[in-house]
């Protein structure tokens, strides 16, 4: 059966032929939302944008393969430790807590969220503790107060709730991927080497959990240059060893002077600029789109939001698990099993799915400021990803993957900054064109700021 994702996510990136795409081994994840075929669907085009920009070195698209099963894995954690173990992916408080009304979920992973979360519900250090006192709440009143105070909160809605929702009214009229398009400049692309297409294509990576660092790993695997950069004491736990993969990781303060300089100087020479902080924040750091322009003209911008980019949740913080709750995601699962909780997706489809389409998009700007000198920004969202996925909601829960197995791993072992691993197999074949990783998963701040 047709991919019904494909043809949306073409559609999206404004692509008038598209190469050979086949999907095999059509395992799904069991799931009332068609989560594993968004998978080879978004690998899939992802893959297909860069047949796209070799061909235009070789006059021809390669055919495109995806492993359904293997994508499903891609899009949960691929990483497989030998002889050591990662940390929790999650804070203890972090999860969903019952309120007077229905269900909240907090987001306190980062050090700052949690503290602001607290701040309003109490210093409580145990989960059956401060579920307690969120029974205390409504939800919507809850989640006002922990978004005021700077935190992550999403209170549980229903798929119809969220349609008559001011902020879903706007995510769906919103496009998949929002597209602008700057004033034209000459770039000369260098020959593109159709066995390691990216190579010297520079990727300025800002972005944290987890959409970006997954587009940037996926472009790295096809020989961009991806330097990841973050501030000063930033930490992702057990999200680190999954996502730096293929890349170079430096530190910078944007707030000191020295370091400005030093990023603008790697923004100047950048090729594509990958972010996904709030609308508002680097402007408020002083790097607007227009002085982003100004530093390099040149720069292809990549960007994502949580909750999109118009509406009065615009400027919200949020993550993949908070906008399942805010979509209607969880909530439909939970009455659909006829459970007494929540029910996520099985995996954090919002965030991976988007993050393939942000690497579609970015090669898709680098075709056509190519072919045609246009600087185009692209923008993309979780909420828009989720608003195309929740239209596969079903009353069943659908697919079965079977046991994993050695043949699902791949035969390189990888020598991490923790200790060797190896990973799932990597799920997207390009005819002619071997994926591969330059740098090992490591962890943040080890090298120079510099290209």
């Amino acid at each position: 059966m047709p991919n019904r994702f494909t043809p949306q996510i073409a559609n999206a990136l404004g692509l008038s032929e598209t190469p050979e795409i086949t999907t095999i081994r059509t395992d799904a994840l069991p799931s009332y939302f068609a989560v594993s075929e968004l998978a080879s669907a978004s690998i899939g085009m992802a893959g297909a944008m860069i047949s796209n920009w070799r061909a235009l070195e070789t006059g021809s698209l390669a055919p495109v393969t995806v492993d359904q099963r293997l994508a499903s894995k891609w899009f949960d954690m691929t990483i497989r430790p030998q002889g050591w173990k990662l940390p929790s992916i999650w804070d203890p408080l972090a999860g969903d807590y019952q309120t007077r009304d229905g269900w909240i979920r907090l987001h306190t992973n980062a050090p700052h969220h949690r503290a602001a979360a607290l701040s309003v519900l109490g210093d409580y250090q145990t989960r059956d503790d401060l579920a307690m006192a969120v029974r205390d709440w409504q939800s919507d009143a809850l989640e006002t107060k922990i978004v005021a105070a700077n935190g992550c909160a999403a209170a549980m809605r229903s798929l119809a709730e969220w349609q008559a929702h001011q902020q879903g009214k706007a995510i769906a009229t919103d496009p998949l991927i929002s597209w602008q398009q700057h004033a034209k400049t000459i770039v000369t692309p260098a020959s593109i080497d159709s066995t390691c297409p990216l190579r010297g294509i520079r990727v300025l990576d800002l972005t944290r959990v987890l959409s970006g660092p997954v587009a940037g790993r996926f472009l790295a695997a096809y020989g961009a240059d991806v330097l990841r950069i973050d501030p000063p004491g930033w930490d992702e736990g057990a999200v680190i060893p999954e996502v730096t993969l293929g890349k170079r990781c430096a530190g910078l303060d944007l707030r000191e002077a020295e370091d400005r300089k030093i990023f603008e100087d790697l923004v100047s020479n950048a090729d594509i600029l990958l972010h996904g902080y709030r609308p508002a924040a680097l402007p408020a750091l002083g790097y607007d789109a227009k002085t982003l322009r100004t530093i390099n003209p040149a720069l292809i911008d990549v960007t994502l939001s949580a909750y999109g980019w118009t509406g009065p949740w615009a400027k919200r913080r949020g993550f993949d698990s908070l906008v399942q709750m805010s979509c209607g995601i969880a909530d439909w699962g939970m009455m659909q099993a006829s459970a007494e909780k929540p029910i996520p997706l099985p995996v954090q489809a919002l965030d991976h799915a988007t993050g393939y389409l942000m690497a579609a998009s970015a090669v898709r700007a680098l075709i056509r400021r190519a072919t045609h000198g246009e600087i185009t920004t692209a923008r993309h969202s979780l909420a828009r990803t989720a608003h195309m996925l929740s239209k596969t909601a079903t009353p069943d829960c659908i697919g079965r993957v079977a046991a994993e197995t050695d043949a699902d791993i791949a035969a390189n072992l990888e020598e991490t900054d923790w200790g060797p691993a190896r990973r799932i197999a990597f799920p997207v074949n390009i005819a002619g064109t071997p994926h591969r990783w330059d740098h090992p998963a490591g962890k943040l701040h080890r090298h120079a700021a510099r290209w």
